[in-house]
């Protein structure tokens, strides 16, 4: 049994807050996962062969009552991973919320390329431009998981898509689905090589959403960022050009909540 750690300055646990201090998990090449649920999908599609790799567990037997996370303990132990216990005091230090569950994981991040997806195994999925909030990838990712769409696409930067925000919002469906990241230039010609169908929205278009149009696959939604929309050049992009009605006093809707409406109509048609 490893020994228990109680003291919050332990390298062990500075390691963990050093990942979670960065801005990004581009910085480091890690990123931390937190709650039983959100490990246990780490887990799941790591055991799928979904190319997750888990660097390290860290847990507090005095926090857990879940069998199904000592399922997790001795699966990682049965693999050799990494796997640390620790004092509630000194597990508390790495936890982000109040009343932690007394697990979390250290996660190698996964770099995905756009030249590797093709409609073979990308046949319909999301791009989104230089997107700010972490927890509005997150929920997106989310409702592609709900779609069975096959992954997102995140253009010119933009939020980490790995932040805990992020991990929180998917419910952990981001372990399921592809996650690249590239430019807009990059895009246009990838999307021009393998045929793909880009709808993109607008508040200027001309085409409402409920208009009964239909979609083909392989198929791209291509979102705007959240202050600014798509830009002319991004536009120019997309295939059709649809806007959601807006009947009351905002201009707007949220990335997420507009994406999540969008895909949906996919769905359907």
């Amino acid at each position: 049994m490893n020994e228990l750690i109680t003291s919050r300055s332990n390298p062990k646990i500075r390691f963990v807050k050093n990942i979670k201090a960065q801005k990004s998990s581009r910085d480091s090449g890690f990123f931390v996962v937190e709650g039983i649920h959100h490990v246990g999908e780490a887990f799941e599609a790591m055991q799928a062969g979904k190319g997750i790799i888990i660097h390290s567990l860290y847990y507090a037997p005095e926090l857990l009552n879940s069998e199904f996370a000592f399922r997790i303990i001795q699966y990682a132990k049965a693999k050799n991973i990494n796997h640390y216990q620790l004092s509630a005091y000194a597990f508390s230090s790495l936890a982000e919320k109040d009343n932690p569950q007394g697990i979390l994981a250290v996660v190698q991040r996964k770099v995905n390329y756009l030249s590797e997806l093709s409609p073979q195994n990308f046949n319909w999925g999301v791009a989104l431009v230089s997107p700010q909030d972490a927890g509005n990838i997150g929920t997106i990712v989310r409702t592609i998981d709900a779609v069975n769409a096959d992954g997102l696409i995140l253009l010119d930067g933009g939020a980490d898509p790995f932040h805990n925000q992020s991990v929180r919002a998917s419910m952990g469906t981001l372990f399921w689905h592809v996650i690249v990241e590239s430019t807009c230039g990059e895009f246009r010609q990838w999307i021009q090589q393998n045929h793909y169908h880009v709808v993109g929205t607008s508040a200027h278009a001309q085409q409402n959403y409920r208009e009964g149009i239909p979609y083909q696959k392989p198929a791209i939604l291509l979102m705007g960022s959240e202050q600014k929309g798509l830009t002319k050049e991004q536009a120019s992009i997309c295939e059709k050009m649809i806007f959601l009605p807006m009947k009351g006093r905002a201009s707007s809707l949220n990335l997420a909540v507009a994406t999540g409406v969008m895909l949906y109509a996919m769905l359907e048609r």
